[in-house]
């Protein structure tokens, strides 16, 4: 419950694999290890006519050691249970709290509205054949193929095999005058006659779609004019296996029909968009003649029906990195027939094809200054460079960035808090939350609040509560809760030896905790660190210019995300978000097959550094772990944002000559028109 969904499963099934199986939505971050709480459930008791079966406490297992750890260190509701250790041992009804199901996310990946040059791999292409000759006795097919060489120079065409048996009653159909779609993606390939229609034909489409491990956004395109006709986005269905990437793989070993659910769930959610895209542009799905695909490794691997194990390991081996043509159809995609499919190139074992299609928009190859470009997610790809060189890193930030490691944190959705301030003289916070235009602190944002509920706080919210906690001096510069300031505001709550911060006194309660700063330090550390490492693989103390691609990226606050040292120094100017630029790379390989060309080749020339090898990495983790960070300075940033004079904290919130410290009155105050 509440889906209604049910179904037989042998006693001792894990609970969360029951709801799998059944397609509901319970949420995992840590892949059914019991560590991170999300998939929690509660037993309804009694007898349920309408069921025909009595469930009952004694019908699931008794708590395990795992289960009894987490209650233990982090607490678990009464009457709530770890759907992934708890098993079925008899009749049982669950309920699955609405307060944990965050899955209603709001999906944010728009279309670019940058101008591509049209050089399509599909022409439409239409011809009058001439009528069957005794004297001249060559077959339907063969006498087409002549007309479009004549008319419009296409020599050796391949035709599509299901289209052979169709030839000769289009061809009549149409008394002779027909459209051929005709795709052909490179030079040196042949040219396929993919699809055939009575008469003039004028609408070819195609789609770009950006399959990412939380999100997958899809543009429906006129192939004809490059109008996109419409966009759409959903939730990765994969999510019920396993929050982050590494869980997923850990899945697929686990489960020896794993690998299979889930290249069906992605290959399902992608069809669904396909409807979406297509009664929202009002187009017919056969019209659809050509698709591009960008995805992260284990995504490609996944949705091409490629076992992704050999990624969970070192040496993270790719069982494919050059670009792939498919039959759509082949890897059932529900689109014309004849449909072509491309996937552009992976760069290595955890930088992918969508950071390949990003590198492709915003191609730093193509400039003399040095680019740094970042898609921030679980697993964050980093790219550095200019026309002289290219290289990238993959930096595993995990899902604290998207709420899944923080005690209040969810994804973005209505309700969920996305801008947060707080006062540094009063220590009082106001907020906004996604749906509500309003701040918390102006009249009518309450009841305009009621409608979603305040529900928790997402990703960008995260980044910028931990870095005005610091800018107000809650925490030092190690990131420790400085327990002083509880003198200064009842926001500042002990819990056991550390203290939180209260953002909102409400149901529920949100609260920043020690350990939600530790989780934002350990993410935001790990992808400095690989940021710095490029830096030194190329020579330079500073970038200058950097792009922030992905849906999570085009809502952090590029300031903030400084504050917290989550990028090096830079003008603020120079720092822009970019959008879904994996996405629009997709939709510059489907407009322009030389774009394709293009990828490819510099794909094969970007040097791919291996953060895990690299001595130095843990010393810049380290030095990455201090906000901004220990060692390396932010003049840049200095000349537009107070920053706090360096501390550092012991855990138990005290300063570090072990005497409470507070930044005076007058320097609180004299921060109050930074914003």
């Amino acid at each position: 419950m509440p889906s209604g969904k049910r179904g037989r499963f042998p006693k001792g099934t894990a609970v969360l694999d029951a709801a799998r199986q059944l397609g509901v939505y319970v949420e995992s971050v840590c892949g059914g290890r019991a560590t991170c709480g999300r998939c929690q459930v509660s037993v309804q008791e009694g007898s349920f006519a309408k069921h025909k079966i009595v469930s009952s406490n004694e019908h699931i297992s008794p708590k395990g050691a795992k289960e009894e750890r987490y209650e233990r260190v982090r607490g678990l509701p009464e009457g709530r249970r770890l759907s992934c250790s708890a098993t079925i041992e008899g009749d049982l009804v669950i309920d699955v709290p609405q307060d944990t199901v965050i899955n209603a996310q709001t999906i944010r990946k728009a279309a670019s509205d940058r101008v591509i040059e049209r050089n399509a791999a599909v022409q439409l292409c239409y011809v009058e054949v001439d009528e069957p000759d005794m004297h001249k006795p060559l077959g339907d097919l063969d006498r087409l193929k002549l007309m479009l060489e004549k008319d419009w120079g296409w020599k050796d065409l391949a035709v599509a095999p299901h289209l052979i048996p169709q030839v000769q009653a289009i061809l009549r159909k149409g008394n002779w005058g027909v459209t051929a779609a005709i795709h052909r993606d490179m030079e040196s390939s042949r040219p396929f006659i993919v699809a055939l229609y009575p008469g003039l034909k004028n609408e070819a489409y195609g789609i770009a779609c950006d399959i990412g491990s939380t999100t997958i956004a899809m543009h429906l395109v006129s192939l004809l004019s490059g109008r996109i006709a419409a966009s759409s986005g959903t939730s990765n269905p994969q999510i019920r296996f396993g929050e982050d990437l590494m869980s997923r793989v850990s899945y697929v070993m686990m489960n020896p029909d794993g690998r299979e659910a889930m290249t069906k769930a992605v290959r399902e959610a992608v069809n669904g968009l396909i409807d979406k895209v297509c009664a929202e542009g009002g187009v017919d799905r056969r019209d659809i003649f050509d698709c591009v695909f960008v995805c992260n490794p284990i995504m490609h691997h996944l949705f091409l029906g490629i076992d992704p194990t050999e990624l969970g390991q070192a040496p993270f081996a790719l069982a494919v990195s050059g670009a792939l043509h498919y039959w759509a159809h082949d890897i059932d995609i529900s689109v014309n027939r004849g449909a072509r499919l491309y996937m552009l190139p992976c760069i290595a074992g955890h930088v992918g094809a969508d950071a390949a299609g990003a590198t492709l928009s915003e191609g730093p190859y193509r400039q003399d200054r040095m680019m740094l470009l970042v898609d921030v997610g679980t697993n964050a790809e980093i790219i550095l460079g200019n026309r002289e060189r290219v290289v990238a890193a993959s930096s595993p930030t995990g899902p604290a960035f998207e709420g899944a490691e923080i005690s209040s944190g969810q994804r973005a959705a209505p309700g969920a808090i996305e801008r947060v301030r707080i006062d540094p003289l009063t220590l009082e916070p106001k907020f906004r939350i996604i749906g509500v235009d309003l701040w918390s602190d102006e009249d009518g944002f309450f009841e305009q609040a009621q409608a979603t509920g305040i529900t928790g706080i997402c990703g960008s919210a995260i980044i910028e509560v931990v870095a005005e906690m610091y800018l107000s001096g809650i925490i030092s510069e190690d990131g420790v809760v400085d327990g002083a300031t509880a003198a200064l505001s009842p926001r500042i709550i002990q819990n056991g030896r550390t203290f939180s911060y209260l953002l909102h006194d409400g149901e529920p309660r949100i609260t920043v905790t020690q350990n939600d700063i530790r989780a934002i330090q350990l993410a935001k550390a790990a992808l400095y660190a690989g940021v710095k490492l490029l830096m030194e693989k190329q020579g330079v103390e500073a970038v200058d210019t950097i792009r922030f691609a992905g849906a999570f990226g085009s809502f952090i606050d590029p300031k903030y995300a400084m504050v917290l040292g989550l990028i090096p120094d830079c003008d603020l100017t120079e720092v822009k978000a970019v959008g879904n630029a994996a996405g629009t790379g997709a939709l510059m390989a489907l407009l322009n097959r030389n774009h394709r060309r293009e990828i490819e080749a510099e794909v094969g020339r970007i040097e791919k550094i291996e953060t895990a090898l690299e001595p130095h990495f843990q010393q810049l983790f380290i030095d990455a772990m201090a906000l901004p960070n220990k060692v390396d300075p932010f003049p840049k940033l200095a000349e537009q944002v107070t920053l706090p004079p360096r501390k550092s904290a012991n855990t138990d919130g005290t300063a570090g000559d072990g005497a409470p410290r507070r930044r005076s009155r007058e320097d609180r105050a004299a921060r109050r028109t930074r914003d």
